[in-house]
């Protein structure tokens, strides 16, 4: 059978695995059996080629009996991906020229090297269709950057497709296009389908691919705005696209942008104003004043992401405008993870101003001249260098004659002799951002950076999430700085900036508030989202996760694999979920229901008090709550919010009496709407009574709100006439009696009145 399983395997191109499913006993007959942890102990350590695996194994062994009706048979979602159809211009042409078994080579020649770049950015190929390859990124797996995967992608299959190697001249046109889709698998009578997708996306990717010219690749306005300044673009203008009928703006993307910071290409043209980290802002001060004074330092600045590190680095090298000193920047990249030294190399090109038309001596020349600024010596180090960029040194340099073990001890120490010689020349500020994403090889250098700052006037400041823990946190010149999450008066300070000259209402920025949690990427986004969106009085589902954030929240859950639907789960229940609610509604239960929340809970996406069944579960983030739960169906969404409404009522009778806003909630999203404004009535007499006004009036509007929805009778009509009596007297109670808040209720009321026949005297 272990040619069975190779085979298999080499057709979902994951043959790199045939040997460990062989040395394992796994064959074809137990695929079906087959679970994600087991994959992961045999060491399938991807998340995509795991449920690959798993999709592929259910379609190989499901039975041929198709359910009554094509129904989601997987677990289907909505998401925010980003789709990529790349295809092989002039096909047709080739096909009528060539041979079919040279032209059948060619197609699979075609389909290989897409294929080899996409998966370099982990995406997922949904469908080969021909001439043609649609590409998923941001499902099965999400990532904080797909959008920029999927453009890496393309760029590299179009060079990839047309380089060189013989036969006959290939190019291909890539298409680009983001937005939300419902995703997963299909089976109906005469379909079956794994990873089906369904929306507008993948056919406005297809449209963008046909006016794409051969080696070009097309974006859509969504994907662009994701992009930043990542990546030069061309505007193309308004386009007509086939079956679009308003004109559509579209970019030609012509090459990566060359740029030290990671954060500054990402967030070029709206970055917010510096507030809420003065005193970390002086601790770094302070630290300089060390630097300069001959007694290097070292500061690791950590948080999680959008906590505001790279700010917080780029707002203190401002601050050193003035100042005389010598600044380098060195930015890891999640793309390069083992591509060693990436960030020296990167840094070294940026800093010699490479351009593409450079021949090898232009570029040594200019390596040479960059060296020479941190020593005198530098031509015993120039030829380590050049072979670290490929530089052909030619008649110049003598051919390195160096064990691979002596030339990487070599290279690595004269980084470090390079970065001293700055500082003996001016006070040297070392930014090394994002190095949770650092490769080993760098991380050495690094290592030995940190060990040499002490003696020299040099301050390194390195940026990571708390992930990254260095073996040399502990030596004296090292200063460990966790960003905490901004206070509620600096997060209101930076929604106001953000908006700008737009009002928001109190109320509206008291949600954004709730929802942001004090991260500062949260505030500035959904304050943004709100805005374009031409702004609110409230929060609604609409403005819940900006597409901006949404694919790094769902990257977080999207690890959580068979824990997800827990969270999803959860995330119905609310922000806070007790154990015994979530046991009684989920098709998870016992000792896996527990393992799968204590996942939750070492993820940090969760946190829990008290110990299962008491316990209880509260998201760290309303925006990753926000995440789980619009990943849902809506169809998914309804039947548990009325699985958790009657599971309530018949089960937790002390929550209906305490908290019976909760009912009312659940009942409405289950679209229970008669019963939902009976508890939204019932909440705010239970908010009266415990002097709640503010929460009595918000109960009340939910209820007014529902209402209308009926079809207007006598019945609908009475019953808004009392729900508008009270809301107007509650307003009373919250604004005061001198406030003319109350009127509109008064006036509606008095209209009802005179509708439904009531005396208007027993309105007033």
């Amino acid at each position: 059978m272990s040619g069975d399983i190779a085979q298999w395997l080499n057709g979902l191109g994951l043959g790199e695995y045939a040997e460990a499913f062989t040395e394992n006993r796994i064959d074809t007959e137990i695929l079906s059996s087959l679970t994600s942890d087991d994959l992961r102990d045999i060491g399938v350590l991807a998340v995509g080629d795991r449920r690959k695996i798993l999709n592929a194994a259910r379609a190989e062994t499901e039975d041929n009996a198709a359910p009554e009706s094509a129904a989601a048979t997987g677990d289907a979602e909505r998401r925010r991906i980003t789709v990529m159809f790349c295809d092989l211009v002039g096909s047709t042409e080739l096909s009528r020229r060539l041979d079919p078994e040279d032209y059948r080579a060619l197609i699979t020649s075609f389909q290989e090297s897409s294929s080899a770049a996409v998966r370099r950015y982990d995406g997922h190929v949904a469908k080969y269709l021909g001439d043609g390859v649609l590409v998923y990124f941001g499902y099965p797996q999400a990532h904080e950057d797909d959008a920029e995967r999927a453009v890496r992608a393309g760029l590299d299959a179009v060079a990839a497709v047309k380089a060189p190697g013989g036969g006959a001249e290939l190019h291909a046109r890539v298409g680009i296009a983001s937005g939300l889709v419902v995703v997963g698998d299909i089976a109906g009578d005469d379909v079956s389908e794994a990873g089906a997708i369904s929306g507008d996306t993948p056919n406005l990717a297809a449209r963008l691919q046909a006016i794409a010219q051969p080696d070009e690749v097309v974006i859509g306005e969504r994907t662009q705005a994701l992009l930043g300044d990542v990546f030069d673009c061309e505007d193309m203008g308004p386009q007509r696209l086939k079956g679009v009928e308003a004109p559509f703006r579209a970019w030609k993307v012509m090459a990566e942008r060359r740029s030290e910071s990671r954060f500054e290409a990402q967030r070029s043209g709206t970055l917010a104003t510096f507030v809420g980290r003065e005193a970390e802002l002086e601790m770094l001060k302070a630290r300089w004043r060390q630097a300069e004074s001959g007694e290097g330092q070292v500061v690791l600045i950590s948080g999680e992401p959008g906590i505001g590190k790279s700010h917080l680095a780029r707002a203190f090298d401002e601050n050193l405008a003035g100042e005389t000193h010598t600044r380098l920047r060195l930015q890891c990249s999640p793309h390069h993870l083992n591509s060693a030294y990436y960030p020296l190399i990167s840094h070294l090109e940026l800093a010699a101003e490479f351009v593409p038309g450079d021949n090898a001596d232009d570029r040594l020349d200019k390596l040479e001249s960059v060296l020479a600024r941190g020593s005198s010596d530098w031509r015993a180090t120039a030829p380590l260098f050049a072979d670290l960029l490929s530089i052909a040194t030619g008649e110049r340099y003598p051919p390195l004659d160096l064990s691979p073990q002596r030339q990487k001890e070599m290279t690595i120490r004269a980084f470090s002799d390079q970065l001293a010689g700055l500082a003996e020349n001016a006070p040297v500020l070392l930014i090394f951002e994002d190095t949770h994403w650092i490769d080993p090889t760098s991380e050495e250098v690094l290592e030995q950076i940190v060990a040499r700052a002490e003696n020299g006037r040099v301050l390194v400041m390195v940026t990571a999430r708390p992930e990254y823990e260095p073996g040399w946190l502990g030596q004296a010149q090292v200063t460990f700085l966790a960003l905490n999450r901004l206070g509620q008066r600096h997060c209101t300070a930076l929604v106001r900036d953000v908006a700008g000259g737009t009002g928001l209402s109190d109320r509206m920025i008291e949600d954004i508030l709730a929802k942001t949690d004090g991260i500062p990427l949260f505030v500035e986004e959904l304050t943004r989202n709100i805005i374009e969106s031409g702004g609110a009085s409230s929060l609604s589902e609409t403005h819940a996760v900006p597409s901006t954030l949404q694919a790094s929240l769902l990257a977080r859950l999207d690890r959580l694999e068979s824990a997800k639907e827990i969270a999803q789960v959860g995330a119905v229940i609310g922000r806070e979920f007790g154990y015994g609610l979530l046991s009684s509604i989920s098709q998870t239960r016992g000792d896996q229901l527990i393992r799968h929340l204590e996942q939750l809970v070492e993820s940090v996406l969760v946190q829990a008090r008290g110990a299962p069944p008491d316990a209880i579960y509260v998201f760290k983030h309303a925006l990753v709550q926000d995440a789980a739960y619009g990943s849902l169906l809506k169809s998914r969404r309804r039947d548990l919010h009325n699985a958790i409404a009657q599971t309530l009522e018949e089960t937790f009778s002390g929550v209906v009496e305490a908290q019976p806003e909760l009912l009312a909630h659940h009942h409405q999203r289950a679209g229970h709407i008669e019963t939902a404004i009976t508890y939204w009535e019932t909440a705010s007499r239970t908010a009266l009574a415990r002097s709640a006004e503010v929460e009595a009036e918000r109960c009340l509007q939910s209820a007014i709100k529902l209402i209308g929805e009926f079809e207007t009778s006598q019945a609908v009509e009475l019953r808004e006439l009392e729900l508008q009596l009270t809301f107007g007297a509650v307003l009373f109670a919250t604004r005061g009696m001198s406030s003319d808040a109350p009127l509109p209720a008064y006036r509606r009321a008095l209209d009802l009145a005179e509708r439904v026949g009531t005396p208007q005297d027993q309105v007033h």
